[in-house]
């Protein structure tokens, strides 16, 4: 860890990395299935299934029918993603601190972009935030680079390893490794055998690991 770059910046992830969203996805999914008669994911296949944007990884689920699919599930989660709505420990001080430290804030979500920044209102963070750029943002989701770079776009920092990519998943390591910028999984659990094709720089179990690794570095 010592020989991390020190961060200009830090872009984020958002659900599961920021607010605990699992049991909203799950549902949302579930509610997904249940309109074209399909089996129900239980919690842990919702955690190893959900990563990429619904324009990437629906078509794959429901062929010619992902249009419809698409807004099954939007109508779904529109209906109750506010009420699930809750930070992860430490996420609200965690941001606070970095932001009065001057460091650029950004999150790069596969969450549809007006879904990410009203929940960011809701939560009083989007004044934190340079960026919050979500699915169907950019011309293209994460891992494309193209959503990182809109996020940044206007900071003057460039995509590098001083923009440390702080996320959950294989899709976050992944975006950060063809971003050129230093892939930092923070989550309470520990990596799968086999689950990650791109090593993180570094793996946190919390919100307040990542502080204590700022003033490491």
């Amino acid at each position: 860890m010592a020989s991390l770059p020190a961060p200009r910046a830090l872009v984020f992830d958002w659900d599961n990395t920021l607010v605990d969203s699992w049991a909203c996805i799950q549902e949302t999914y579930n509610v997904t299935f249940r309109h074209f008669g399909m089996p129900e994911w239980t919690m842990e296949e919702t955690r190893r299934s959900v990563a990429a944007s619904m324009r990437d990884s629906f078509p794959q689920m429901f062929g010619e029918r992902w249009g419809e699919a698409r807004q099954v599930f939007t109508d779904a989660f529109r209906a109750i993603h506010l009420d699930y709505l809750a930070p992860l420990p430490g996420a609200a001080e965690m941001l606070g601190d970095l932001a009065g430290r001057g460091l650029v804030l950004a999150v790069v979500s596969n969450k549809r972009g007006p879904f990410l920044r009203r929940e960011a209102d809701v939560l009083g963070w989007s004044g934190l935030f340079a960026g919050l750029v979500g699915a169907d943002d950019a011309a293209a989701d994460k891992p494309d680079p193209a959503p990182v770079a809109m996020a940044l776009d206007g900071t003057g920092i460039p995509l590098s390893p001083a923009v440390w990519f702080v996320g959950d998943s294989p899709i976050d390591i992944e975006c950060a490794v063809r971003c050129g910028c230093t892939p930092v999984l923070m989550r309470p659990e520990p990596p799968r055998p086999g689950e990650f094709v791109h090593t993180p720089s570094c793996i946190l179990s919390s919100c307040h690991d990542l502080l204590a690794l700022v003033d490491q570095v």
